[in-house]
């Protein structure tokens, strides 16, 4: 979907349409998750801090996110796929890869069932999708970028290798800027600088992620489209209007978020092992810290204190912290889960 929660919002409100708007954040404060393709003409970006994304563009519109509106438009489109596939993996509520190799409506063509979904959306929804049309998902995910917004890209068998080869190192998935900036000094800028490695130099060099790359330059991605994927993590974030600059703060900020990652687990009759906390500060760096416990945590105290115990170091030191986060992972979410031990509240 394009620029989704914003188009949402424009969609819903029409006095904002044709303006920059941002979902998410404040004009002093939090993050953008979304932003209007009017704003993005003024170099405004999803995760993006709002103070930026106001000095970038003073006209900047910031609304409230409604994720519950935003999940039940999603669930809409995901209808409208189920019409084509059984075959959906939803990668987050604006996007899913679709396999559409046997569909239900025996179209011989990946494109025409595209242009049909696509039409379908902005019928039933008015709102306005891109599609990525190629053989394995890391193609049909970087074209699904290519021609923004309402755009239709195919690649087809024999243009995959020549697409990969013009792609910018920094397209290709697990590569961030730290490792974008190693490749660049191995001399690899795009894909065909990738494809002079032999297997063993990558491996060398940079592990899995490099027997992962040698597949990708060369167009191998035989990751099958998974429906039903189990969840690997479930957590909760919260910037604050003020920083955070005492201790018995933090701890009531934490006992806030550990409730909130206790209400989604249950809510999902899901719980987990490892604790993850993460604190990013005013000046915009973060630390994150995790734990493996034992045991599953089943109740929000032992989310809370373990998350305190994390912090520890900070008792006794001078900080201004902007956003608390906490999540679980390491879940009891595969099939042959043994039955929990619960702790009572007393």
């Amino acid at each position: 979907m394009d620029a989704f929660y914003a188009s949402v919002e424009q969609r819903d409100f029409p006095e904002l349409k044709g303006k920059p708007i941002a979902v998410g954040g404040s004009k002093e404060r939090g993050v953008v998750a979304a932003a209007s393709y009017e704003a993005r003409k003024y170099g405004v970006y999803s995760a993006m801090s709002s103070k930026i994304a106001y000095q970038k563009c003073p006209g900047l519109i910031f609304r409230k996110p409604r994720f519950d509106q935003y999940k039940a438009v999603s669930l809409q489109i995901r209808a409208i796929f189920a019409r084509y596939t059984d075959l959906i993996e939803p990668l987050a509520l604006d996007e899913a890869f679709l396999d559409v190799t046997e569909n239900k409506i025996g179209l011989p063509s990946a494109t025409l069932i595209a242009k049909e979904i696509k039409a379908a959306i902005f019928k039933e929804t008015q709102l306005v999708a891109s599609a990525g049309i190629s053989v394995n998902k890391f193609v049909a995910k970087v074209a699904t970028d290519m021609d923004k917004p309402n755009g239709l890209y195919v690649v087809q068998p024999d243009q995959v290798v020549g697409f990969i080869e013009k792609l910018p190192i920094e397209k290709f998935f697990g590569i961030g800027k730290v490792t974008a900036a190693k490749m660049k000094r191995m001399g690899v800028f795009r894909g065909k600088d990738l494809n002079r490695f032999a297997l063993t130099d990558l491996e060398s060099r940079l592990g899995k992620l490099g027997k992962y790359l040698y597949h990708l330059s060369r167009g191998e991605d035989h990751r099958p489209v998974v429906a039903d994927r189990l969840r690997k993590s479930i957590g909760a974030e919260r910037t604050y209007d003020q920083d955070i600059e005492k201790f018995d703060g933090l701890e009531h900020a934490f006992l806030s978020i550990a409730q909130e990652v206790f209400r989604r687990l249950s809510q999902v009759n899901v719980y987990g092992k490892t604790i993850t906390i993460k604190l990013k500060f005013s000046d915009f760096s973060q630390i994150t810290r995790s734990r493996t416990l034992a045991e599953i945590a089943t109740s929000e105290d032992q989310i809370y204190t373990n998350a305190l115990e994390l912090i520890e170091e900070f008792k006794d030191q001078n900080f201004s912290i902007r956003l608390v986060g906490v999540s679980i992972s390491n879940l009891n979410n595969t099939p042959d889960s043994g039955p929990l031990q619960l702790t009572l509240g007393f």
